[in-house]
């Protein structure tokens, strides 16, 4: 670094800090910072739009809640109790309005859990610095709160001052706000930092609901997933993603996602199917309906299910013919069909259809929209344009969002890196370029990115549409990871073997020492030995004998079925991973009853909880990526420390 430049930095600098005294006691605040416990971090992924097990789960910590309840408290409380006090604190408001009922002395009550919570979240604030305490606390009782789980050594009576306190906010009658509010910092301070590994979105009812807590939640990242990148390429008005959207969130009865959740006008598509589809075979395209799906909605559901799928078949093929870069021409389906025999020619095979009634596709120019489908799709795509909040919640995913992420030495991705089954990485060519690898993840989250933001050059934007359409289901796509996606056959053919779809050889090597590690070298992760892959995507299959620890405890996969469209596969409801200061816990979880069984019965979900890495010695802050940023403004700092001394830098004050 140039001396000049060095100077300007260090020039910077001392106006944050204009005094030998200020240099000084920020270096020491910052070397205490260095030595607290690392703060846990919380890993989910594919949650699909399950909003009550998905708020579950996050207000319990994944059981970090009833850890530390169980340290603080130990056989001091019964198990009635510490489940009470746990509920209480995964939904404050709503397990006071029932205790405020039932209770004959509702002070007495005020008092003793208000002692509780205080206990509780001095224990959880005692890893974080006095000032990261102080930022987390809620406005209104910031300095109440402050004073009771602040050690007050000058205080004589320390019990006769708490209780003081106490016995004044049930006098003002303050105490229940009091109380969510400390439940509220305690679920806070739990947890640290919050990842998602992918796939909010589909099958599940409130992924609107879910991506409305993620925007709130104090400190979160998100690794996309195919799932996640189709609803990103339809919010930035991408046709064939807009129609693939449409049809999922049909498929699983959810149309209410998008006209409720986000203010999508369907009228013009369900009148359109019903003028063209009504009395047509719509066999093929039934609903997979929820609990609350309107069943007398199913007729109506089907003609635009068909309606949808057949727009999305055309505009993928329109999408296949004008990227022959990707290398998608098997997946021109439309024009291999003989109508007039009802059949398709398929790896040189001929397959009858379960219904070949398509008529708004014209077999001499099968890829051709008809104009009241362009007419519907316009309109559809200005809906989605328009829409607030679909706009707000996709901003934030490319705001915390990635393809994937390195974080204290952990690798974090939804799907896999692509390889062939000698586990080379698989190479893509695009743009006159090879990539492979980690370069593939960079030039595929470039044109995502491109694809919503470049909004002058129209051809660059397309081209980061088509490729996001390619990221949800091309071959080579490290968030899909199989040969194809077989929407078509899975509709009309009744041959199952062609619905099969082959994974990537990444899932049968993940196991393989020599991989996890080349994989970890590709990403930068140099330190082998203490670093781990975390995975999504495909469920683990707990039935089977499945395990989601792979390669010795280097790779965890936590899907398990946080889906209910899963659930009866995997035998499980979903696992999440827990790494704190003592090392890495996984969890795996029930199926979830429901929000409101958990507050009126204080039924928690049960999970299996595995300590799958111990550290001997407790990981602090100095050995995360937060403390190589500390240290380096250690270093700078102390330069400006120099500075001052020598002269060479002025004090401002």
């Amino acid at each position: 670094m140039s001396s000049d430049l060095e100077r300007k930095l260090l020039e910077s600098l001392s106006k944050q800090f204009p005094t030998k005294a200020a240099a000084s006691t920020e270096i020491i605040n910052l070397q205490s910072i260095l030595n607290l416990p690392k703060g846990t971090e919380h890993f989910l992924t594919d949650i699909h739009g399950e909003y009550e097990q998905f708020n579950h789960v996050l207000k319990n910590g994944s059981g970090s809640v009833r850890r530390k309840i169980d340290e603080e408290f130990g056989n001091s409380l019964t198990m009635k109790d510490k489940k009470s006090l746990a509920t209480l604190i995964y939904y404050p408001e709503e397990k006071l309005a029932l205790v405020e009922k039932e209770e004959e002395n509702i002070d007495d009550w005020y008092r003793i859990t208000l002692h509780r919570l205080v206990a509780l979240t001095r224990r959880v604030a005692s890893k974080y610095t006095r000032s990261k305490v102080r930022k987390a606390l809620p406005r209104d009782f910031a300095y109440v709160i402050e004073e009771l789980i602040t050690e007050k050594a000058e205080v004589q009576d320390k019990e006769g001052y708490y209780n003081s306190i106490i016995t004044t906010i049930i006098w003002l009658r303050r105490a229940p706000q009091f109380i969510t509010a400390l439940s509220q910092l305690i679920q806070r301070l739990v947890i640290d930092h919050l990842h998602i590994v992918g796939d909010i979105y589909d099958r599940g009812p409130g992924a609107h609901i879910i991506m409305d807590t993620l925007i709130k939640y104090h400190s979160v990242d998100i690794e996309w997933g195919n799932h996640d990148i189709i609803w990103m390429a339809a919010a930035s008005g991408h046709l064939a993603s807009i129609a693939t959207v449409i049809r999922l969130s049909t498929i699983y009865g959810n149309l209410a996602t998008l006209e409720e959740g986000y203010g999508i006008n369907l009228v013009p598509l369900v009148t359109y199917a019903i003028k063209t589809y009504k009395g047509s075979d719509c066999r093929p395209f039934s609903i997979r309906s929820g609990e609350d799906y309107n069943e007398s909605d199913t007729p109506m559901d089907e003609m635009v299910h068909k309606a949808v799928f057949i727009m999305q078949m055309k505009l993928e093929g329109q999408l296949i013919m004008r990227r022959p870069e990707l290398g998608m021409d098997d997946r021109l389906l439309l024009s291999r069909i003989d109508y007039a025999n009802g059949t398709i020619e398929l790896g040189g095979r001929s397959y009858p259809l379960i219904s070949c009634d398509f008529p708004t596709v014209d077999p001499a120019d099968p890829y051709r929209l008809t104009a009241e489908e362009e007419e519907v799709l316009e309109r559809l795509q200005s809906s989605f344009m328009r829409s607030e909040k679909l706009q707000s919640h996709v901003r934030f995913l490319y705001s915390k969002g990635s393809m994937y992420r390195i974080y204290n030495d952990n690798l974090l991705y939804h799907g896999c890196v692509p390889m062939d089954e000698d586990g080379k990485f698989l190479s893509m060519r695009l743009d006159g370029k090879d990539y492979s690898g980690r370069a593939l993840y960079d030039v595929l989250e470039t044109y995502a990115r491109k694809a919503y933001f470049s909004t002058k050059d129209k051809a660059e934007r397309l081209k980061g549409q088509d490729y996001m359409y390619y990221i949800w289901t091309g071959p080579k796509s490290p968030v899909f990871g199989k040969d194809k996606m077989t929407t078509f056959e899975r509709y009309l053919i009744a041959d199952k073997e062609t619905h099969k779809e082959k994974k990537n050889a990444y899932y049968k090597l993940r196991d393989n020492v020599d991989t996890v590690d080349a994989i970890l070298r590709e990403f930068g992760l140099d330190d082998i030995e203490n670093a781990h892959i975390v995975n999504g995507h495909v469920p683990v299959e707990l039935k089977k004998g499945d395990s989601p620890v792979l390669c010795g405890g280097k790779l965890f996969i936590i899907d398990g079925g946080f889906s209910k469209a899963y659930q009866s596969k995997t035998g499980i409801a979903g696992y999440t991973l827990v790494y704190n200061s003592h090392g890495l816990r996984l969890v795996a979880h029930e199926p979830f009853t429901s929000a409101e069984d958990a507050i009126r019965n204080e039924t928690d979900i049960v999970s299996d909880s595995e300590i799958i890495e111990s550290k001997a010695e407790r990981i602090l802050v100095k050995d995360t990526d937060i403390g190589r940023k500390i240290r380096e403004q250690i270093a700078e700092l102390t330069v400006l420390l120099t500075a001052y001394e020598d002269g060479s830098i002025a004090e401002l004050e």
